[in-house]
């Protein structure tokens, strides 16, 4: 039974950039009273759209109070499974995990800026275009959708390539949204700084405004 599109969260990754020795994985990071995947993940759930996180055992419990078990699907550890593994093989599993879906958007787990409405308003948009993402000021974002006829080419994905060669082979349509978090993923620790200072600024403009 078709289930909707379905949004594919990418929280796999090693984040090699960040420092991970010294403060931990960047997804692990807090982010105002969550942490920056559950930052992601509760914009995900408010979408109401249905869901898969395709994460590792170590960043596991992160997921969990955002999703049930059956929309998890964990991956062997980094460092004890494939050495070659990366983003393909994420972007693979999350969609055979959901076969029936009718269409996937890609989603990393590092955009805590990322809003509700945005992933509403690519998912609106799948039907028109085997390929779409979301744009912010000309600028290409996340997440991207991909139509259930790619099915195939994105099952079989591996390595660290990830979706770029679909992308470069297949049109896409460009949603313009006005949420500036579709381009601000988390890759240092620096960004992480910047991040949670305009998450700050925006909770206090909230505040006062309520």
């Amino acid at each position: 039974m078709d289930e909707g599109p379905v949004v594919v969260v990418l929280a796999a990754g090693r984040g090699a950039r960040f420092s991970a020795a010294r403060c931990g994985h960047k997804l692990a990071q807090s982010f105002g009273d969550m942490t920056v995947l559950g930052s992601t993940l509760s914009q995900v759930v408010a979408s109401g759209l249905a869901r898969v996180v395709v994460t590792t055992p170590a960043l596991r419990e992160l997921a969990i109070p955002w999703v049930d078990e059956s929309d998890l699907v964990v991956l062997p550890p980094l460092d004890d499974g494939d050495p070659t593994r990366g983003m393909g093989d994420s972007i693979a599993a999350g969609v055979m995990a959901r076969p029936l879906a009718s269409g996937w958007l890609l989603l990393p787990g590092d955009l805590p800026l990322i809003q509700a409405a945005t992933l509403c308003a690519v998912a609106a948009a799948l039907p028109e275009q085997l390929v779409v993402h979301a744009q912010h000021r000309g600028r290409r974002g996340h997440p991207v959708g991909f139509d259930p006829a790619l099915y195939s080419e994105l099952a079989a994905l591996r390595g660290d390539e990830g979706a770029r060669r679909l992308l470069a082979r297949y049109p896409a349509l460009a949603v313009e949204v006005p949420d500036a978090g579709v381009r601000m993923d988390l890759d240092t620790e620096a960004d992480l700084l910047a991040l949670r200072a305009l998450h700050a600024a925006r909770v206090a403009t909230a505040a006062e405004a309520g």
